[in-house]
């Protein structure tokens, strides 16, 4: 395992469990909003000199994580676009993406409210991703 590898470990640990905190009217359904996900990593990946990125590369939206300390690898999660032709379709699925793509990179534990609400079973309530969790 690399010296990154462990970093994203131990970042991990840090994070903990984060809750969907934002409510989306039209589908009854909670989010984690992506600006307040990364407000609260931002913190964590100075701490580890993690450099976090999101372009959009050859209409795919990418999550990007580089180790500021090595020449190793960065580590990377995408999702291609499609041909949205409408903007604000495409501003919300690149929103999305970006939320997913760095869910799904850093191994986030999410409540899953839309799946949960769809089958229409119960889950448990996540604590919240705060500080206090460090």
């Amino acid at each position: 395992m690399n010296q990154f590898h462990k970093k994203l470990f131990i970042l991990q640990q840090e994070i903990g469990a984060i809750s969907k905190d934002s409510k989306n009217p039209y589908f009854k359904s909670k989010y984690f909003d992506i600006n307040s996900l990364i407000k609260s990593l931002l913190p964590l990946l100075k701490k580890h000199r993690i450099l976090l990125l999101q372009p959009i590369i050859n209409n795919e939206v990418c999550t990007i994580l580089e180790d500021l300390e090595s020449d190793e690898p960065k580590i990377m999660s995408s999702i291609p676009l499609g041909d949205i032709k409408d903007p604000q379709k495409l501003g919300g699925a690149i929103t999305y993406y970006r939320r997913y793509t760095l869910q799904s990179l850093l191994g986030l534990q999410a409540e899953d409210d839309d799946g949960n609400t769809a089958s229409g079973r119960q889950v448990e309530n996540q604590p919240k991703f705060n500080q206090s969790f460090i």
